[in-house]
């Protein structure tokens, strides 16, 4: 029997001795209750096992929780994808209460170049430039920001979406995100193809 095949027929109810405590803002649970070190030894052949129920259980109970918030539904979309249904469930997550720690230290800084103190004397004021390139906390590597392999088509493939926050309560709210970051970057590329023909034409 195939884990799927397992679990597919539990009860949604999961009972815990203590009861968990939840962020849902982070979509994180948090169990206190204890476990039988045995269970997990390496040397127990239903390690596994006892994982997947435990995670199984406590994953259960977060999706309680997630569908007991207020949900919005519709039918439409702004535009469709291959092997993807038009309808939409949007789910409101409260705000984070979980203060999260850094994942990396902060950086250390760096020395000032002979022109960075030479303007700094002067009052000089650089102008920033925001780069080609981006860092993805995911992959932990650079990417560009746009094009083959660009960071702004990373909502595409992605199954699960937040709604950006200056969307929520106008008409975007309901349409899918993914359908919006293709859009803009359409009519970016239009606008590009006019700003082309326009110099050429300065051009001639």
């Amino acid at each position: 029997m195939s884990t799927a095949d397992k679990y597919k027929d539990l009860p949604v109810t999961v009972e815990k001795p203590i009861p968990v405590t939840y962020d849902l803002g982070h979509l994180a649970v948090f169990d206190s209750n204890v476990i039988d070190r045995n269970d997990l030894d390496s040397s127990n052949a239903k390690r596994e096992s006892h994982l997947y129920d435990l995670t199984r259980g406590n994953v259960q109970l977060l999706i309680n929780q997630i569908l007991s918030l207020p949900i919005k539904t519709t039918t439409e979309s702004a535009s469709g994808t291959s092997g993807q249904s038009s309808a939409m469930t949007l789910i409101q997550l409260p705000e984070p209460i979980t203060e999260l720690p850094r994942e990396k230290p902060l950086p250390k800084p760096k020395a000032p170049t002979r022109w960075e103190q030479f303007a700094a004397r002067k009052g000089i004021q650089s102008k920033e430039k925001s780069g080609k390139m981006v860092f993805d906390e995911a992959s932990g590597k650079w990417v560009p920001k746009w094009g083959y392999k660009g960071i702004n088509k990373k909502l595409d493939d992605q199954w699960l979406v937040e709604v950006n926050d200056d969307h929520i309560g106008t008409e975007k709210e309901l349409m899918d995100p993914r359908a919006l970051s293709r859009a803009d970057r359409k009519k970016l590329v239009r606008k590009n193809e006019r700003q082309q023909k326009k110099n050429l034409q300065n051009s001639r």
